[in-house]
């Protein structure tokens, strides 16, 4: 009777755990098997094994955005490192070391040529006094001013020596003429007291210009027309500097 009494009992609990299990899981008593979890925010690095801060990164694609160390590209600047690459070429901008820099025009160009045979007219002729002178005058015939450098080089006929320069007469600047205006050297032919040599007749006097540097070529020499009778001169022929005035050029 006892031993049957047992195995009822222990039937009853059999039948109860079952009966628990079924009802967990027809829905009645369903399991909590917790909250789910919530959806990733931030990509995955698989690289590093870390979240990715897509903030961060869109930031460095951003023109503008920090990036490396630089300055700003400014209104017309190329930018460099830092603060991105922004800027392009634009009016006066200014380089990446930071000068300025503009596209205006140059409105001090020098437009000044060289006086030549080709810009100028020349005459030449004796004058009363100074005794035994005679006057070089350069009229400016060109559109632009232009410069007289040095002195005159001159050759009568085909004489095979230069005559020197007066060099007291040496002016404290280059002589410039204006297109209409004129410039002058003063020539002593020969000596007062006759004391010069070798004198002669010249009928056909050559006009040289001098460049930039002494005895250096300055384009097309003049032939200015002499006297019929010729002009005479001697080894004391001498030439000044150009002047400014035709009365420096007859002062020595």
């Amino acid at each position: 009777m006892r031993t049957s009494r047992i195995r009822l009992f222990a039937a009853t609990g059999t039948a109860l755990a079952a009966l628990a299990l079924t009802a967990c899981q027809d829905g009645t008593g369903t399991q909590d098997e917790g909250a789910p979890e919530p959806a990733a925010t931030a990509a995955t690095d698989t690289s590093a094994g870390t979240p990715k801060d897509d903030t961060a990164s869109n930031e460095h694609t951003r023109t503008g955005g920090d990036d490396t160390t630089g300055t700003t590209g400014g209104n017309g600047g190329t930018g460099t490192g830092g603060k991105g690459s922004g800027g392009g070429t634009g009016k006066g901008g200014a380089t990446t070391d930071g000068t300025a820099t503009g596209s205006g025009s140059d409105d001090g160009a020098d437009t000044r040529v060289a006086c030549n045979g080709s810009n100028t007219t020349v005459t030449a002729r004796p004058v009363p006094r100074p005794l035994n002178h005679m006057l070089i005058t350069v009229k400016n015939t060109g559109s632009q001013p232009c410069d007289l450098t040095y002195y005159p080089v001159l050759r009568f006929d085909e004489m095979q020596w230069v005559p020197q320069p007066v060099e007291a007469s040496k002016p404290q600047s280059v002589v410039g003429i204006d297109p209409g205006e004129s410039a002058y050297a003063g020539v002593l032919l020969a000596s007062a007291d006759g004391s010069g040599e070798g004198g002669t007749t010249g009928h056909k006097l050559t006009v040289g210009f001098q460049g930039r540097t002494p005895n250096s070529d300055g384009g097309p020499a003049a032939i200015p027309a002499l006297p019929a009778k010729g002009v005479y001169y001697d080894s004391t022929l001498a030439v000044t500097y150009w002047q400014q005035s035709m009365d420096d050029a007859l002062t020595y």
